[in-house]
């Protein structure tokens, strides 16, 4: 055997001998639970063929009970993705399992994850329930689970703050009853590494037969104290084998474990976790990073780890100078480990559609033939009014594109008056799916202001306006403006997001586009009721 052959088999040995972590992306659930970050049908499915081809393992699709568009996600991601395990949320509650059951059937590689919550101010506050009968409840949930699928994951919700013994006892419970993993999650981000780490080494010495059966620990840890990932870490170092984490570390509250500051950290600290490895295609973390953050409207801030506009910037002297002579001296990771391209492809008018097509399969995005000269057109028509086109311009353009099923209202067209001493009014124009037009005007304390009142009349819907903000998502003067509002409906908070190279016309856009999303899930919530006439868990606590 000559030298090389010795070396690549050294090297096969040395992979197979490291353990491999398991990692669970709960974006499409968990993450999707950020305020305003709702994605639709469309939105969804992309996410999760990239979240695939990402190498992540598990993908947690949804919470089939809780609408129709959940179920009808979780089922379409099923029956599509083939190397990935999907799994379906469900708490421990019988329609709630079968409601699963029935979005992951013809799924190739299925899983349900069941929860109840366990520790004593949950049992006493919330469930009112004693600890004997939640054992009892879990049980049954598992074997119902089991029902439709070898492959069941339990969780005891707020498992952090449960007494250890207990931890313990449901844990043995629910694996003879069926359960594969068990999670034990941080679900308000309460614990700190020291202990969480301690929670899985007493639970795998207590309970030996996990190690002979074959079951997975998994962390699930909340960021609201900032710890998430190095809970998650210190999880991973005391026997956990699968990590549930999230794109951008997006979630409820404060957010999930961030899934590329969890993997690169394995990673670029292989002399510490040497005995870790993931499934994790690294170079494809940045541009799925991209894609959900334009996807779900939430911006990742300047300075977060490994994906932040700032992570690889360097703007002191000192800094820059090491870096120009050797650049591990001030970075430790190769921004190209993580997909960072090295330029940005620019791209005008004169640029055909074998070009256009070949930067979207570069940026993530799968789309027919049919979707690509859609976008295509919309490509050209930004390009008569700006001269270069960048990464960021085309990802709106196909994130429009994607919002196209929530389109129930469309702005035809639009005029303001305003100025020093004049009061401004507004009138709009608006489509709905059925083509019928409808033109309102109103005044307000300015053009936006006036616009959207305008809007509130035309569509029938009347909202308050929490947040707006607005930001150049390029350089140069004839950069497109990018207008995120959060709206406020009865007891939901929406988000809306609008682009254009006119600021107003974006303001108008993204109000708009919060409109048509209250509109759809509204339609949704109808069609839901209608069909199993069941009230969907809204307020249900998760883990």
């Amino acid at each position: 055997m000559c030298a090389d052959q010795n070396n690549a088999s050294s090297a096969k040995s040395q992979a197979d001998a490291k353990t491999r972590v398991v990692i669970f992306d709960t974006t499409l659930r968990d993450g999707e639970q950020s305020p305003g970050a709702t994605l639709n049908f469309q939105e969804k499915l992309e996410i999760a063929r990239q979240l695939e081809a990402l190498g992540v393992d598990v993908i947690e699709a949804g919470f089939p009970i809780t609408s129709v568009g959940d179920f009808e996600s979780v089922r379409a991601i099923g029956q599509e993705l083939q190397r990935a395990t999907v799994a379906g949320l469900s708490r421990c509650v019988p329609r709630d399992i079968d409601r699963a059951g029935e979005a992951l059937k013809g799924c190739a590689h299925p899983r349900i994850h069941v929860f109840c919550a366990t520790s004593k101010i949950h049992r006493e506050h919330k469930l009112k329930k004693a600890f004997e009968e939640i054992i009892r409840i879990s049980v049954a949930s598992v074997k119902q689970a089991r029902q439709y699928t070898d492959n069941v994951e339990f969780s005891p919700e707020d498992g952090s703050r449960t007494e250890l013994d207990y931890l313990v006892e449901i844990t043995q419970a629910v694996v003879e009853a069926g359960a594969t993993t068990v999670n034990i999650p941080d679900t308000v981000g309460y614990a700190v590494p020291e202990q969480y780490g301690h929670i899985f080494a007493y639970v795998r010495e207590k309970l030996p037969m996990l190690d002979q059966k074959g079951i997975v620990l998994s962390a699930h840890c909340h960021n609201d104290l900032g710890l998430a990932v190095a809970n998650s870490l210190a999880a991973v170092m005391n026997g956990a084998r699968q990590v549930e984490c999230t794109i951008n570390g997006i979630g409820e509250r404060a957010g999930n474990a961030a899934l590329e500051e969890i993997v690169m950290a394995l990673r670029t600290r292989s002399d510490y976790f040497s005995r870790f490895q993931t499934s994790i295609n690294t170079r494809k973390i940045y541009p799925v990073s991209r894609m959900v953050s334009t996807m779900t409207g939430l911006h990742v801030q300047r300075n977060k780890a490994v994906v932040g506009e700032n992570a690889f910037a360097h703007e002191a002297g000192i800094h820059q100078d090491g870096v120009l002579k050797y650049r591990q001296t001030y970075e430790i990771m190769d921004p190209r480990d993580v997909g960072l391209p090295e330029n940005k492809l620019v791209l005008g008018k004169h640029s055909g559609r074998h070009a256009f097509r070949d930067r979207v399969i570069y940026l993530g995005y799968t789309l027919d033939d049919a979707a690509v000269d859609k976008a295509f057109e919309a490509f050209k028509a930004l390009s008569d009014k700006k001269k270069d086109v960048y990464d960021e311009d085309i990802e709106a353009i196909l994130d429009q594109q994607l919002q196209a099923d929530r389109q129930l209202w469309e702005l035809v067209r639009f005029q303001v008056s305003s100025g020093t001493g004049v009061i401004a009014t507004a009138t709009v124009v608006v489509r709905d799916s059925a083509g019928t037009e409808r033109m309102e005007a109103a005044t307000g304390d300015g053009p936006i202001d006036a616009i959207y009142s305008a809007m509130q009349k035309a569509t029938e819907v009347s909202v308050q306006l929490e947040d707006y903000q607005t930001r150049a998502i390029t350089s140069g003067k004839d950069a497109q403006g990018e207008v995120t509002v959060q709206v406020r409906h009865h007891d939901r908070k929406v988000k809306g997001r609008g682009l254009s190279t006119d600021v107003i016309e974006a303001a108008a856009k993204a109000y708009l586009a919060a409109i048509n999303r209250i509109k759809t899930t509204d339609a949704r919530k109808a069609a839901a009721n209608t069909s199993n006439g069941n009230d969907p868990p809204g307020g249900a606590a998760q883990p």
